[in-house]
């Protein structure tokens, strides 16, 4: 990688600033980088868009490197005074993480599975025990080991074939999620040098112990559009193709159903879902289509005994429903109701037992999980009594049990993993997660859901935690929180890290914004394509409502979004920047048009459904309405720290790049701007548990910096 040379005045003015860390910061006076401007025009539509800053987009260009490193010794500069704030959060979030951890063992085909981590050490150690936990352990990867000389690394899909003598991994060393795979001989311990490049990571085995089935992504834009099928012996080169998801919105991938019965592949769009069964003791037969795709009906399939058990929205069911069908006749005009559509209650997720049937469902945004004797002798709900809790079932491999495995947790306790009795209800505490240090107590903090009503009437919830001692007057900073895209749901979840803020006077609330599935499906549909702008407004509405209530105020409020929230987060600074005192957009995906508009670039097209075709002209004008990197103008917009990475396959680098670009052309105020770029890491950051961390630590010292706390 290219590297500059920092200005002599840069490296003056981050030793002035390190060592002066108890003067005011104003003393650091360095002038932000200012990007060239090369016109591009852009044209669909008889409409054109003059981009300044389209030549960012070359990656491999040493003046993009070059304005990317300028753009982080400016950030370094301006914040060198916070380091000591950042390393003082570093060490307190670390001290909370019990560095010795132990997962809960699971037993699978005479093998306890135990994941592991070592004191100091930022990677897991994936280890066995045959048939008792007494046994002696058998690591079978050491993740730390495998990641020395990377700056980056990620181990996934780890896959032990049915004799247990084999696992298939994958691994990225560069974080652009293609993962290449290898096979390891448990036996003796050897890797096999054979490597299946581009990857999604994972591999489902047949029952011979010799093949297993794999996803290839396409190498420009990353869809996974390709199953194969490898044989032990034989070179990647000689692998076979089975499946060739031909249609660019549609992405594929291969499983195995709980019953080890089947081999899986599946095809999905936004809106779309189709599946391909194969026996999984016939690895070099034909997959038949389980119920061809129709545009509209999603569907999940659940396999016991003669039957398969399919989720889906068929008919109209827009919360889904459950249905039944014999694995001999699996198309949709034989599925038959098992459990009805509920207008009100998202049917989300079921798990199969034997004797019992449990269902996971989302009631006015609560989860609930229901339990159901097959025989109808007995149904009920797990007690919960929050309403900022997150419970959802954790891993149940075996049909066979009466113990139901489930977490639990909520924005005031950590997570818990349960074993639950469905037969004589008792419930045994397997594991709580331990919060180090002796100062965490949860009954130092209240938590509690709200309401905000949006500009159309309708009612948003909020997720609120505080410590007790924080004044509800107007006077303390809130740091609010969402997504809002995907249908993806934000629970209200505990984090260690968080009380960091909490613990200094911060409120944190997570606003459920339309284009989750908080309240159901029609709650995402209320707020993707020709109605996503619902999602931006419903976060401003509830920013109002916390500074109207007390909470906080315009100069104590601080917004928080990545990726997708990213893009909230750049609607909403444009729209109502006078709310927000401070704003952290990560990896923010913010020139929505332009990359919707272009087909080569990783998850453009499987996008459409989301966001909208911008080149049906309806969808173009309405993206343009409010992309953020679009509606960029001359306004005071807050204090604003963005980051991203260089090698994210998700949101390309550009994207915030151009943005914070454009931001620096046309800004009125004298905030701060800052852009934090990851030379080495992708979407997800750094990849290390505790590196990960001081990612954290940038961005609650720039809220803190903004409030004036330095320690």
């Amino acid at each position: 990688m290219l590297q500059s040379k920092k200005p002599l005045i840069l490296l003056l003015s981050i030793i002035f600033a390190t060592s002066c860390q108890n003067q005011n910061k104003e003393m650091v006076d360095v002038s932000p980088p200012v990007a060239k401007k090369i016109p591009k025009n852009l044209e669909i539509h008889g409409d054109i868009r003059v981009d300044n800053y389209y030549w960012l987009k070359e990656r491999e260009d040493p003046e993009v490197i070059s304005f990317l490193e300028k753009e982080n010794e400016y950030y370094q500069a301006k914040t060198a005074h916070t380091l000591p704030l950042q390393d003082s959060l570093f060490t307190e979030m670390r001290s909370r993480i019990k560095e010795d951890d132990t997962s809960v063992p699971y037993k699978r085909n005479g093998y306890w599975y135990i994941t592991r981590f070592e004191t100091g050490k930022e990677y897991p150690i994936y280890s066995r025990k045959k048939e008792v936990l007494e046994a002696e352990e058998e690591v079978m990867f050491n993740g730390n080991e495998m990641a020395e000389g990377h700056e980056y690394f990620r181990l996934t899909g780890i896959s032990i074939s049915p004799d247990n003598s084999m696992a298939a991994f994958g691994r990225d060393t560069v974080s652009r999620r293609q993962y290449y795979i290898q096979i390891k001989n448990l036996k003796t311990g050897e890797v096999y040098p054979d490597k299946i490049e581009n990857t999604t990571g994972g591999s489902v085995w047949a029952k011979d112990n010799k093949t297993f089935f794999y996803t290839k992504k396409d190498p420009v834009t990353l869809r996974s559009d390709k199953i194969y099928k490898h044989v032990l012996g034989t070179s990647a080169e000689e692998d076979q193709l089975v499946y060739h998801e031909t249609d660019e919105t549609f992405n594929t991938y291969v499983y195995k159903s709980k019953s080890q019965d089947y081999i899986i592949i599946g095809s999905n769009s936004t809106l779309t879902s189709e599946y391909r069964i194969l026996a999984a003791d016939d690895p070099n037969g034909s997959f038949k289509v389980f119920s061809p795709r129709t545009r509209g009906l999603e569907y999940s399939i659940y396999h016991f005994g003669p039957d398969f058990y399919i989720l889906t929205n068929k008919d109209g069911a827009t919360n889904f429903k459950l249905m039944k069908t014999s694995e001999k006749a699996t198309s949709s005009e034989n599925w038959k109701e098992y459990l009805p559509h509920r207008e009100d209650v998202l049917l989300e997720d079921i798990e199969i037992f034997k004797d019992y049937l449990v269902i996971s469902e989302r009631d006015n945004g609560l989860n609930k999980i229901q339990v159901n004797r097959w025989d109808g002798s007995d149904s009920y709900y797990l007690p919960f009594e929050s309403e900022t809790y997150v419970a959802y079932p954790y891993v149940n491999l075996d049909y066979d049990t009466k113990l139901f495995r489930y977490i639990y947790n909520s924005m005031t306790s950590p997570y818990s993993i349960l074993d639950f009795n469905m037969e004589t209800k008792e419930e045994t505490l397997l594991k709580q997660q331990e919060v180090l240090g002796g100062k965490f107590n949860s009954g130092n903090y209240r938590s509690k859901r709200l309401w905000a009503k949006a500009g159309d009437g309708t009612a948003v919830p909020i997720s609120l935690v505080y410590h007790k001692d924080t004044p509800l007057d107007g006077s303390s900073p809130l740091l609010q929180y969402a997504y809002g895209s995907y249908g993806s749901t934000i629970d209200p979840s505990f984090s260690s890290t968080r009380l960091s803020l909490l613990d200094r006077g911060f409120i944190y609330a997570i606003a459920h914004v339309r284009g989750g599935e908080y309240l159901g499906r029609p709650w995402y549909e209320d707020g993707k394509l020709l109605t996503k702008k619902n999602t931006f407004t419903d976060f401003i509405d509830c920013s109002r409502y916390l500074i109207a209530e007390n909470y906080t105020s315009s100069d104590h409020l601080y917004a928080l979004g990545g990726s997708a929230g990213g893009l909230l987060m750049g609607a909403v600074v444009n729209m109502a920047p006078e709310l927000y005192n401070g704003v952290i957009a990560a990896v923010p995906f913010v020139d929505v048009v332009t990359t919707m508009l272009d087909d080569t670039i990783p998850l453009t097209t499987g996008e459409y459904d989301e966001w909208g075709n911008p080149n049906e002209k309806k969808y173009y004008d309405y993206m343009l309405s409010y992309s953020p990197y679009d509606n960029v103008k001359a306004q005071d917009y807050p204090n604003l720290y963005v980051s991203t990475g260089l090698h994210d396959s998700q949101v390309q680098y550009w994207e915030p790049a151009k943005w914070v670009a454009k931001l620096r052309e046309y800004k009125t105020d004298k905030n701060e701007l800052f852009l934090d770029t990851n030379m080495d890491a992708g979407h997800g950051g750094a990849s290390g548990r505790f590196e990960a961390l001081k990612e954290t630590a940038k961005e609650f010292a720039f809220l803190l910096d903004l409030e004036g706390l330095d320690q």
